[in-house]
Formats: C-alpha cells, structure tokens, sequence
C-alpha cells in the first residue's frame, strides 16, 4: 500500500509523513524551510535540540539526529544532544539554561522520539510550538522548543519504557536518517535564501 505524501492536520496544525514514502526526505525539508523561515528574525540564533539518550534504542533517536547534523556541517545553526553529549532527562534543565545564557535571543528546533498508536509508527510529525519531553514515559519535563519533530518509534499506552527499550533499531536508523535528511536540506536552502534576501 502507498503510503500519503504529506499529511496536514488542521486540528492539531501538525503536518505528518511517514519515513517509508521514498520521497519523504525532500518533503521534510519543504516543511521546515517553510515553519522555520516565518519563526526567525535576522538576529535570532537557530538550536536544534535533539533530546535523547543512547541508553535505550527508542529513545536514541534525537542524539542520533544530533550527530549526523554536526557531521554535515551546518552553518549558523548550533545543534545540542549528541550520541557523544545526549540531552535526556537528567540534564535537560541544566542544558536549557545554559541557552538560554549562551544564546541571548534565539529559536529552538526540539526533535525527540514519542510513542503512538500502531498505524502511527514510522510517521514524522513536525509543528508549531513547544514539545513536551518524556510524556510518553510519565517524566515531568518542562516543555521545550518553538518548533518540533516527533518520530513515532513504537506503540504507546502500556509499559511504555519496557517498549522504548525494545524498538527495532533499524526504524529508528531509518528515521534519523530522514530527519537528519529533511533537516540539512532545509535549514541550509534557508541560510542561503536568507543570504540572498535583500536588507
């Protein structure tokens, strides 16, 4: 079966694709161009927040995202949460003061893993507004991020980090590899668009 393209949710505002359309890369990168170009203002710093740890093979996939972006070498965008320095619950609040002290005026791009219904898994979800880490797992965290990316890892709703620890590390490779994709192509056909915009 054909999976949609790109899917936008006008109760939510959350536009969703999933990681098996061949194309869903280059859609991706559409979708944050377009949300991350009417967020910024010429002085704000861009974050990409990739929250995570390489603990449990669900929740790896931020700091995977993470290290795959430092390794493309964006410009003028700063990425925290890597395999090498993870962001997660224990230090999520100490990172987000330290951005707040390193980074006077900025915008954040917060990416984690979540949990869903069956026919959810493998989707991206991308939109507006913070992102509420650790809730599929019970943990109080404070919400984080002016835009965000979800990738739906496994089902939701019962022993919920008994499943985190059991998903399939090829779904999540696949879905960092699209993201990260999505991400690069995106924030690097902004910074030229931003370079070449007049004033």
């Amino acid at each position: 079966m054909a999976k949609e393209k790109i899917l936008f949710n006008r109760k939510t505002e959350e536009y969703q694709l999933h990681v098996d359309d061949s194309n869903s890369g280059k859609y991706l990168a559409a979708v944050i161009r377009d949300l991350t170009s009417r967020l910024l203002t010429e002085d704000d710093d861009l974050i990409v927040l990739c929250i995570g740890t390489d603990r449990c093979t669900g929740d790896a996939l931020g700091p995977l995202i993470g290290s795959r972006l430092l390794e493309d070498g964006l410009l003028h965008v700063h990425i925290y949460g890597t395999l090498e320095h993870p962001v997660h619950a224990t230090n999520l609040e100490e990172t987000l003061a330290k951005l707040k002290e390193r980074h006077k005026q900025a915008k954040i791009i917060a990416i984690d893993a979540c949990l869903g219904r069956i026919d959810n898994i493998g989707r991206i979800i991308v939109g507006r507004g913070p992102l509420k880490p650790g809730a599929g797992v019970n943990k109080d965290l404070p919400p984080v991020g002016d835009l965000y990316i979800t990738g739906v890892v496994n089902v939701g709703g019962f022993m919920d980090y008994l499943v985190l620890q059991n998903t399939r590390l090829y779904l999540i490779t696949r879905l960092a590899n699209v993201i990260a994709e999505g991400l690069a192509q995106g924030l690097a056909s902004l910074a030229l668009q931003r370079q070449v915009s007049p004033g």
